[in-house]
């Protein structure tokens, strides 16, 4: 039996001969996705449909040029593509986290300074529509609090700004403190965004590793330091977000209640930084099935931080659920109402490719060929010993009988055997999925799916090695073409 450390693989030569040629199909398939999505936008935005995003599929402008992060950006990749790839397989755990986290910040503020310093950074969160725009309206925090919801509505004389109203009040909260701690304004602020997103580069391969998966975490990082969707890491709210969930999964991960109880309370506050990150439970969930230990002692303790972090917002005066019920009114009365479904449904999808890179649909199907011949067997047997166990109980059972799932009776078995790199992938898709059907997510899904798109990037590790070279290739390729032809808008 293989230790739990390896990195899991396809078995049997007949499944993987095919695979080089089957994830060319695949990245045939996300081209041809992609330029429907930007053939389709061009027309609806000619005939006024209403996308309100000129570069449909993404929520940006068709402006080609460069800056002096150009030479940086390439410079950087050039780094992590030679020496970088190497050494990730055999430096020290702790020196290649502190490496990987100023790597994924010197490719965040390259891409950034593409657009120049102040375009890029200073007044990236600056404008109407931001948290920055509500930070000297609040005098104080607990009156702000109590009042939020109240301003959540637009058409109202105190109605918060857009990118406010539509987030929790930890969003804005943020950004407040840290201009009462000194570091106000659009540059402290794109820079805090920027250390804080490139946190997520070391928080999955902690995770990784805290499960049972040291290869896999080395594999990995290297795809979250050259992440395309760092173009939107640098510099948005989205970035912190990012950081924070990762954060949180890692700390679920790691041994130890307090561990968990300190998970629990991140993601407590990230449930009140994004309504979407109701979602992340499913991701929370996975981490904790698959923890080596103590696994429900973990997640009391998590349970509390989130129920304790909730209870603290109640008692300021925001009730999460009623933020919800007027974000959706709030939603509906601006260009949500006029971006077209039938669109942005599919569409979507091609802003994730140009977020999570080209290497997404591979690393997903080899995530799901890794699984495949694990849950099919065992999907198998377990109706057949539920079938064997029903006549053997003859006809007056009822309900499940015990033992008949064909996985050791509490489904351990399955998640012992499939492994993080392919149960996060699954739980962050899903959660992708159900955001996506929401109609909640109409446009910007490049941003507002980071947090998950740097959980689908752990399939990564799936690939072959001597191939992740010409996959991360294309990653950093992907992340210039978008920073280059086009200004993106957080």
């Amino acid at each position: 039996m293989r230790p739990a450390a390896t990195l899991p693989r396809v078995p049997g030569p007949r499944r993987t001969a095919p695979g080089h040629r089957g994830d060319l199909v695949v990245l045939a398939v996300e081209a041809v996705l992609l330029v429907a999505a930007v053939a389709v936008g061009l027309v609806l935005n000619r005939r006024g449909a209403g996308l309100h995003a000129d570069a449909a599929p993404l929520y940006a402008t068709w402006r080609p040029h460069a800056g002096w992060g150009t030479p940086l950006a390439v410079l950087v990749a050039v780094v992590v593509l030679g020496p970088g790839l190497r050494w990730a397989r055999t430096a020290r755990w702790a020196a290649l986290l502190a490496a990987g986290w100023l790597a994924a910040v010197a490719w965040t503020l390259s891409l950034a300074l593409v657009d120049g310093w102040s375009a890029g950074l200073t007044r990236r969160l600056t404008p109407q529509a931001e948290y920055l725009h509500e930070v000297p309206g609040v005098t104080d925090i607990p009156r702000m609090l109590a009042g939020f919801t109240d301003r959540i509505v637009d058409f109202q004389p105190d109605s918060w700004s857009t990118h406010t109203a539509g987030h929790p009040p930890g969003a804005l909260l943020l950004f407040v403190w840290l201009d009462r701690i000194g570091l106000g304004g659009g540059t402290a602020a794109a820079l805090c965004c920027v250390l804080v997103g490139a946190t997520a580069a070391v928080s999955v391969p902690v995770t990784l590793r805290a499960l049972g998966a040291a290869e896999a975490a080395r594999a990995v990082l290297p795809f979250l330091v050259l992440l395309p969707g760092a173009v939107w890491l640098g510099a948005s709210g989205d970035a912190v977000f990012t950081g924070v969930v990762a954060a949180g999964l890692a700390l679920l991960a790691v041994r130890g209640t307090v561990a968990a109880l300190g998970g629990g309370l991140l993601l407590g506050f990230a449930l009140h930084l994004s309504y979407g990150f109701v979602l992340v439970g499913g991701l929370a969930l996975a981490v904790l099935a698959l923890r080596r230990e103590r696994r429900r002692a973990a997640l009391l303790a998590a349970t509390a931080g989130v129920a304790a972090v909730t209870a603290l917002f109640v008692l300021a005066g925001f009730r999460w659920w009623e933020g919800y019920e007027r974000v959706v009114e709030r939603y509906y009365q601006g260009w949500a109402a006029e971006r077209p479904y039938a669109y942005w449904v599919w569409a979507n999808l091609a802003a994730l490719l140009l977020s999570a890179g080209p290497v997404l649909g591979p690393a997903l199907r080899r995530a799901a060929l890794a699984a495949g011949p694990v849950v099919g067997p065992a999907l198998r047997r377990a109706a057949l010993a539920a079938r064997r166990a029903r006549r053997a109980a003859g006809p007056w059972a009822d309900g499940p009988v015990a033992g008949a799932t064909g996985t050791g009776g509490d489904g351990r078995g399955w998640v012992r055997v499939l492994g993080p790199t392919v149960l996060l992938p699954a739980a962050a898709a899903l959660a992708v999925a159900a955001a996506d059907l929401s109609g909640m997510s109409k446009a910007e899904a490049e941003r507002i799916w980071l947090p998950f798109v740097v959980w689908l990037l752990v399939a990564a590790a799936h690939l072959p090695p001597p191939a992740r070279r010409w996959w991360l290739a294309a990653q950093a390729l992907t992340a210039l073409a978008v920073n280059h032809l086009l200004f993106t808008v957080s």
